[in-house]
């Protein structure tokens, strides 16, 4: 009797581990040998329980999978499925997959494509893995799409907001107004040191989503707004392929620290496209360049306008260095923030 194929399952989300696991298990012909939470614990679990193929998600801490996917290849080749939400048919991260070795690529679970389907298509997968020739599917010089793509693409979207003056209301307006659902949030308020957790943890008890003064290496997640510390900058930064927040000390900027430029250029460099900068309320020219910045990476760019603003300094820096696609209301934000995480917000000239 033919043995069943050994089966290791890769990915950061415990959900998707235990799902797939108890899917996996129940065809026929396969044997899930074990699940680990990124590439640094797959590693290990490879060369202990050296699995006949792999199943692995894209998006990961520590490392993301499509770097792992070329490491294994060059010193470990064995068969490999990606499993994520970024390789869907026809999309560059499924062409850099397969260029880097994978044998297919296979969408995550998503409300046209059930669990159901995705472990019939996975069993399939998994069963004719092993008789693979490997070798012909290992591309030794990746094109230059593939050698970039790790980094460039992602699924997570993050929003960048910055306030001063009139802030503390505004901020309130727009983050009470959004559901769990809405995107990561990064942001930076003009505010002395030692009042900006009381901030944070009065807008966390009158919203839906979790509102924190963020600390050193706090991911950046669906639900969730960081607010910088009080005295200290806050950056956007990765951890693989997950965004997370760096507090870091240096010299004011604009006469601000935090500053809303610095912020906003982390967020330009980090995450470009996928990113929207806002640009409340507030006295002076803080965060007129960082946002040119990210308009000019490919963020969506939005200010306040002028009739809902406290004071209609910052905003209007913004617009006059043409870094703001549009003006609106602050009513509008949270609107347009959800649109934005839903890819249909169509941008209307400032």
């Amino acid at each position: 009797m033919n043995q069943p194929v050994s089966v290791l399952i890769v990915d950061d989300s415990s959900v998707v581990r235990q799902v797939l696991s108890r899917e996996l298990s129940k065809q026929p012909g396969i044997r899930v040998v074990g699940t680990a939470p990124d590439p640094f614990v797959a590693r290990d679990m490879i060369v202990q329980l050296k699995p006949d193929v792999v199943t692995l998600d894209i998006e990961m801490p520590r490392m993301d999978g499509l770097t792992f996917l070329r490491k294994l290849m060059k010193y470990y080749p064995m068969p490999v499925i990606v499993v994520s939400s970024l390789a869907a048919k026809g999309r560059s991260m499924a062409v850099a997959c397969l260029e880097a070795g994978a044998i297919e690529v296979v969408p995550k679970p998503n409300e046209s494509y059930s669990i159901g389907d995705v472990a019939g298509q996975l069993a399939e997968m998994i069963r004719g893995a092993t008789r693979v020739q490997l070798k012909a599917r290992v591309s030794t010089t990746p094109t230059k799409v593939a050698a970039t793509t790790s980094l460039a693409e992602t699924t997570h979207k993050v929003v960048a907001l910055g306030a001063s003056t009139g802030g503390t209301e505004a901020l309130r307006v727009v983050l009470e107004s959004l559901p769990k659902q809405c995107p990561g949030i990064v942001m930076t308020q003009h505010m002395p040191e030692g009042f900006t957790a009381s901030f944070a943890e009065r807008l966390d008890g009158l919203c839906e989503i979790e509102v924190k003064e963020a600390t050193d290496g706090d991911w950046v997640v669906p639900g969730r707004a960081l607010l910088a510390p009080g005295n200290r900058h806050l950056k956007l930064d990765r951890d693989g392929a997950r965004y997370v927040v760096r507090i870091v000390d240096g010299p004011r900027v604009n006469r601000h620290k935090p500053s809303v430029d610095v912020l906003f250029e982390s967020v330009a460099r980090i995450a470009g496209k996928n990113a929207m900068g806002t640009i409340l309320t507030g006295m002076g020219n803080d965060g007129a360049q960082g946002m040119l910045s990210m308009r000019t990476a490919g963020s969506v760019t939005l200010a306040q306008d002028e009739a809902s603003c406290i004071v209609y300094g910052m905003p209007k820096e913004a617009v006059k260095l043409g870094a703001a696609q549009m003006s609106v209301p602050l009513t509008e934000v949270s609107r347009h923030i959800l649109a934005f995480a839903a890819g249909t917000l169509k941008v209307k000239a400032a």
